[in-house]
């Protein structure tokens, strides 16, 4: 069914939209209307998502604040102004404890939360001048929920994203901007991949054995990019309009069990 172009003449710009999560967020916005822009670091994915799309790309190293101001004014100079932000950009980490240094931890959350923020103060003044109010939407993880071991820079970096939105929503209403944040579970990305390099995570015995057979994902499966894809244009949307400062766990139910 084709989309009903809910979003049409909306500005958005997706980090991060280069591939997994990031790229079918920006196709399920660019699908209902919206002019999307990807920014990215990895300028060749981004340029063929965009193609793909009918959107542009535009290179940016989130970690860079001169690099986001760059971003920021390009979309300025373009469209004037921007009424959608997905900050989706980020990096993995699993990083056992005893391996952790506080340099890579400085690493993790220079990327995972203070760039998210970095591009949100930078793209304020653009948010403002959104016609019917503007959004902002970051991905978080469950992981920002919930504890698991290896996990402690990525885990701090996306709970720390958590209570970012529930600031934002509070100092941005005034402005007409609202603020929420999704949470993905187990979803079929690169992320899934094993850092070893080893195989993909959702293969593993112990994944299909603890989250699959003995029902810790209790819809059974793992979850795919379009499946974060359709509650971030809710979230987007002008039907979400009265909503912010919400955290949505998008994770076949693991949340709910113990």
């Amino acid at each position: 069914m084709a989309a009903a172009q809910r979003l049409k003449d909306r500005v958005a710009l997706v980090t991060g939209g280069a591939q997994g999560i990031g790229a079918a967020i920006a196709r399920r916005l660019a699908e209902e209307g919206a002019e999307v822009t990807i920014g990215d670091i990895d300028d060749a994915k981004a340029e063929a998502t965009a193609r793909e799309i009918g959107g542009e790309a535009r290179r940016v190293d989130i970690a860079d604040e001169t690099s986001v101001t760059a971003l920021a004014q390009a979309i300025d100079k373009a469209h004037g102004r921007l009424d959608i932000l997905v900050n989706n950009a980020a990096i993995l980490d699993a990083t056992p404890f005893d391996e952790l240094t506080m340099t890579r931890f400085a690493e993790v959350l220079d990327i995972n939360l203070k760039g998210a923020l970095a591009v949100t103060l930078a793209t304020a003044p653009l948010l403002r001048k959104a016609a019917k109010g503007g959004r902002v939407l970051n991905i978080a993880s469950i992981m920002g929920v919930r504890g698991s071991v290896s996990s402690l820079p990525y885990s701090t970096a996306k709970g720390g994203l958590v209570n970012l939105t529930r600031c934002l929503a509070c100092d941005l209403a005034p402005d007409r901007i609202t603020a929420n944040a999704l949470c993905p579970g187990f979803i079929d990305t690169r992320m899934a991949l094993l850092p070893d390099g080893s195989g993909h995570e959702h293969e593993t015995d112990w994944f299909k054995d603890i989250y699959l057979k003995y029902g810790r994902i209790p819809v059974g499966r793992a979850g795919l990019p379009e499946d974060i894809a359709g509650p971030a244009y809710f979230l987007v949307s002008d039907d979400a309009a009265y909503v912010t400062g919400q955290v949505l766990l998008v994770d076949g139910g693991v949340s709910a069990t113990f």
